[in-house]
């Protein structure tokens, strides 16, 4: 028997997309999952900014901030107030592909776990989202952020050596080759792969507990958007530790660092345990919003096309 599906007798023939393509609800996922990401990233950027200066500020070395407030107070006297936009581009870049593959990738995997209803298990939505975040980590977390990480650490020197997207990525690949975009690969996969488990996982919890298994129910975007804000607050207190290690190990002085685990020892050793939660207030802030954002902007689109986009 073949893996392809069998038509209904008397049915209309089915096209070969619908066959051996994916299904409407991955493309779907996809394609505003871009678009959801391109607009997020737009309103969300400043407190992502403050957050990656506030890391790479080591604490064993001498401040450069007092905290979030003096970051943007410096960054806005220093470069003006579009220098918290600095390295935007670079999100944007890879935010559309990143929600891509993320809602694409949920969707996909819970059109194959989903029962009759469409509901998932506890332990599926902590799979199907583990699985959004590592397929995301792999094809466009990775190598955006260790971009946009050196592009943040290198506004900060003297004179700074990257006059712009292209020519940055063109430096890194020349002074690194191709691995030096993959830097921290393995600390992002554990990042993005436990992010998206726990968010996953628990806005499609809150969601089933409010309409009581019946998915046919609409939910309103503002509690949507406080969903999102639990669901983003609960990540940033399970994996903030990984982040932290995620930005060192893609910094400009990631040479430093033997792997990963070198990375967290020597922070663990020369800063100590709250090392591992800095920057927590602008990270909790950003993510709040953003997960928030994210998934109101998602659900609306989605709305908003079920209007228009039927199955045939």
């Amino acid at each position: 028997m073949s893996g392809a599906i069998q038509p209904v007798p008397g049915a209309k023939p089915l096209s070969m997309w619908q066959q051996y393509g994916p299904s409407e609800k991955t493309v779907r996922g996809i394609v505003i999952g871009g678009i959801t990401g391109g607009i997020e990233i737009c309103i969300t950027f400043p407190t992502e900014y403050v957050k990656t200066q506030l890391q790479l500020d080591e604490r064993s070395a001498t401040p450069k901030f007092k905290g979030p407030i003096d970051c943007v107070k410096q960054t806005v006297k220093g470069h003006g107030f579009f220098g918290l936009y600095r390295g935007l581009s670079v999100l944007l870049y890879g935010s559309i592909p990143k929600s891509s593959f993320r809602f694409g990738t949920f969707e996909y995997l819970k059109s194959q776990a989903a029962d009759e209803r469409g509901n998932l298990t506890p332990v599926m939505r902590l799979l199907c989202g583990l699985g959004a975040g590592l397929s995301e980590a792999v094809f466009a977390v990775t190598p955006m952020e260790t971009v946009k990480v050196k592009f943040i650490h290198d506004q900060g020197l003297a004179q700074p050596k990257y006059k712009g997207f292209v020519h940055g990525v063109g430096c890194i690949v020349k002074a690194e080759g191709l691995g030096g975009i993959y830097k921290g690969v393995t600390a992002t996969m554990a990042k993005q792969g436990s992010n998206q488990a726990i968010r996953f996982f628990v806005m499609e919890t809150l969601k089933d507990w409010y309409r009581g298994g019946d998915n046919t129910q609409t939910i309103s975007k503002p509690i949507v958007g406080l969903m999102g804000a639990v669901a983003g607050a609960a990540s940033v207190y399970g994996n903030t530790p990984i982040d932290v290690v995620k930005t060192r190990m893609q910094g400009l002085e990631a040479k430093k660092y033997k792997n990963t685990l070198d990375c967290a020892m020597q922070i663990w050793k020369k800063e100590g345990f709250f090392a591992f939660y800095k920057g927590t207030v602008p990270r909790l802030s950003r993510v709040c919003l953003d997960v928030g954002i994210t998934f109101m902007i998602y659900d609306s689109i989605i709305e908003f096309l079920d209007t228009y986009w039927k199955k045939k």
